[in-house]
């Protein structure tokens, strides 16, 4: 159907139109004697032709009107494709006046409308809504705004002790896979914070500790493995008195990408080192990332329990509603994993659409909750929006302070993101920067039943930040802070003051915490070798606390290890800045992205303009230097490994090995 038709009179009325008011109720005026079979109507723009079903484009808005047959409270519904129902406004009206209000079309799918009053229910109309075409895409509709069915069971774990783990990536996924096929990786794939929450950590805690946050600390003395030079470190061990953690109810809005780049396999980048798109492999049996993303929000939202609540987003090269934020006892959940699983690609990557369309979300159910009163039963609610994609936006706003600023907001009203990077290709460069946000933390997607495995352990580490604005105050005259490894902020640090946004509680086996470390280099500048520690953070409700302690290092002219911790994770940091300073190497030193070229083989190429994001493939090349620098290393890591006593360390072996031998 067009969105205009023309009437006796050559005027063109329109159903349905690109751009809609704020969606109020509002209140038109007296309305006739006539007697109507039907007291809510989809009416044109002149407001004389009605009809009680129209299709229209996703995205569109149209126009509805209510006669109310008494004064009273009004309550506008809608049923979504999926079967859930949400409550889109409330507002008193009155008998005898005509009422009209602007509803926008969501996902594609048949949506059905009508209101309550007084115990008296409305007819229902219906919008048939279908797939816009890329040609009409419309920019996002609303903006960020401010803050003023049966399920299937989840077996919980017990009450469990835990540590700590800081935001930022919980895994380096992205690098290892790139190196497994043959791409060159991004110096942002790897990082410390990444690197560490693959392994268990020694903290060194000493006594009881009662408190949400119990620092430990421990020293060493390291040599240099290629200079010899000997280096001092501290390392802060991230422990917790927490005997009976439990995550509280969520907020939860998945924001799915479903752009063009999503079509194509795991394994395969969307855009080949030229910048030209890549054909689509053909095999049937790898899956694409489209694919794998629908299967991982199914997981994810197999995690939740009935009284969280849940909302689902998808954006292309605009963002809509497929499930509204509401409890999870209330959703269809069969007919929820069947929409999920029909999902699509298609169109560009408007991030920014759906980063406003999550935020909407959220801001409508403030609205009817409000901030003051948002509690059921003993728990309180959080707020996360959870994005899965590939990281690649090229339309709408791509500019990436206001990007930042947007997650920033978000954060500063409590309104916490995850990412989960879906491909090969997930750019980690963008999401580096969101995940130094309060709250934020981003995972790497290898198979969607890999992810669920680990979600089933995490899940509830992921979506609970505990411990936020942690800075550490070194008072020592004898040393300075050099460097810090373990935080996205690290590089916010002085020489005495570390800095940590977000700290989230991390599972601990055999006294030993996952990811559980914050590692400082420090840079000697004098034999003073005691230390004053001061921390300070605050709490979920904000309250402040801290605590103080004294490191005495001895003057030592030899390697000290105070722990296997400690040697671990300094083993860890070397490993993670040889890595860093290759790829930095390649992709800066070396010419960085690959532009088309003339040559005699291809002729005059048209040349291919990427957006910021887009990432380009890169062949794995190692220099004969780094060859030699990786073999040299995996020598002095094999040692190390051999002394910590932990085989784990093995999977890093196997990639020096891989890179010492690249052809």
């Amino acid at each position: 159907m067009k969105k205009f038709e023309e009437n006796d009179s050559d005027d063109i009325t329109f159903w349905y139109t690109e751009k809609g008011p704020v969606n109020l109720l509002l209140k038109k005026g007296p309305k006739s004697g006539k007697k109507n079979e039907s007291s809510l109507w989809i009416i044109d723009s002149s407001a004389k032709e009605r009809r009680i079903s129209l299709e229209m484009p996703a995205g569109s808005w149209a126009c509805l009107e209510l006669q109310p047959e008494v004064s009273e409270k009004l309550r506008l519904f809608c049923r979504y494709p999926t079967g859930s129902i949400d409550n889109l406004l409330s507002s008193p009206v009155e008998k005898g006046y005509i009422y009209r209000t602007y509803c926008q079309s969501e996902a594609e799918g048949s949506y059905e409308l009508w209101y309550t009053l007084d115990g008296y229910e409305s007819n229902t109309v219906t919008f048939h809504v279908i797939e816009r075409q890329k040609e009409n895409a419309m920019p996002p509709s609303s903006p960020i705004g401010s803050f003023d069915g049966t399920t299937v069971p989840r077996s919980f774990a017990p009450s469990q002790s835990i540590g700590f783990s800081a935001g930022g990536a919980k895994d380096i996924g992205n690098f290892r896979e790139n190196i497994e096929m043959g791409y060159l990786p991004l110096p942002t794939d790897v990082t410390f914070e990444g690197l560490a929450y693959g392994y268990y950590f020694q903290t060194a805690q000493a006594g009881e500790c009662e408190k949400l946050f119990s620092p430990s600390y421990s020293y060493a003395i390291s040599r240099d493995p290629f200079s010899r030079e000997l280096q001092h470190y501290l390392m802060v061990g991230l422990n917790s008195g927490i005997t009976d953690f439990h995550r509280r109810k969520q907020n939860l809005v998945l924001v799915l990408d479903r752009s063009g780049s999503m079509g194509t396999t795991f394994d395969q980048y969307y855009y080949d080192r030229f910048g030209n798109r890549m054909e689509a492999k053909t095999n049937i049996s790898d899956s694409t990332k489209m694919e794998i993303a629908s299967q991982t929000v199914v997981n994810l939202f197999n995690q939740l329990k009935g009284d969280d609540r849940f909302g689902l987003i998808v954006f292309s090269d605009n963002a809509f509603v497929v499930e509204p934020l509401i409890p999870l006892k209330d959703q269809n959940a069969d007919r929820l994993r069947k929409k999920i699983l029909e999902i699509k690609e298609y169109g560009g990557t408007n991030m920014e659409a759906g980063m406003r369309k999550g935020t909407e979300l959220l801001c409508k159910l403030r609205e009817k909750v409000p901030i003051g009163d948002r509690r059921s039963g003993p728990e309180e609610y959080t707020d996360r929006i959870i994005f899965l994609t590939d990281a690649m936006p090229n339309t709408g706003e791509t500019n990436e302070e206001v990007i930042l600023k947007i997650f920033r907001e978000n954060a500063a009203q409590g309104v916490y993101t995850t990412f989960i990077g879906i491909g090969v290709d997930f750019n980690t460069e963008l999401v580096e920067g969101i995940t130094k946000i309060q709250g934020a933390n981003y995972y790497s997607i290898h198979s969607a039943e890999e992810f669920r495995k680990r979600m089933d352990k995490d899940f509830d580490y992921m979506v609970t930040p505990l411990v936020f604005d942690l800075q550490l105050h070194l008072d020592a005259s004898g040393y300075k802070i050099e460097k810090v490894y373990g935080s996205p902020e690290a590089d916010e640090a002085t020489g005495e003051i570390m800095k940590v946004s977000t700290l989230f509680p991390s599972k601990v086996e055999e006294e030993e915490v996952k990811g559980g470390v914050v590692l400082i280099k420090l840079r000697r500048i004098s034999t003073e070798g005691r230390m004053r520690l001061k921390i300070t953070y605050r709490n979920q409700e904000g309250e402040r606390d801290g605590d103080e302690a004294e490191v005495e290092i001895g003057d030592r002219e030899s390697e000290f290890y105070q722990g296997s911790g400690i040697r671990k994770a300094i083993l860890l940091s070397r490993y993670g800045d040889l890595l860093k300073n290759w790829l930095i190497y390649k992709m800066e030193g070396e010419g960085g992205k690959v532009q088309p070229s003339v040559t005699l083989e291809s002729g005059i190429v048209v040349p291919v303009k990427l957006g910021k994001w887009e990432r380009q493939s890169m062949p794995l090349q190692v220099s004969e230097h780094y060859k030699n620098l990786f073999e040299l290393f995996g020598t002095y890591f094999r040692r190390e490994m051999m002394a910590i006593g932990d085989e784990a360390l093995k999977k890093e072996i196997a990639v020096l090995v891989k890179l010492s031998r690249v052809e």
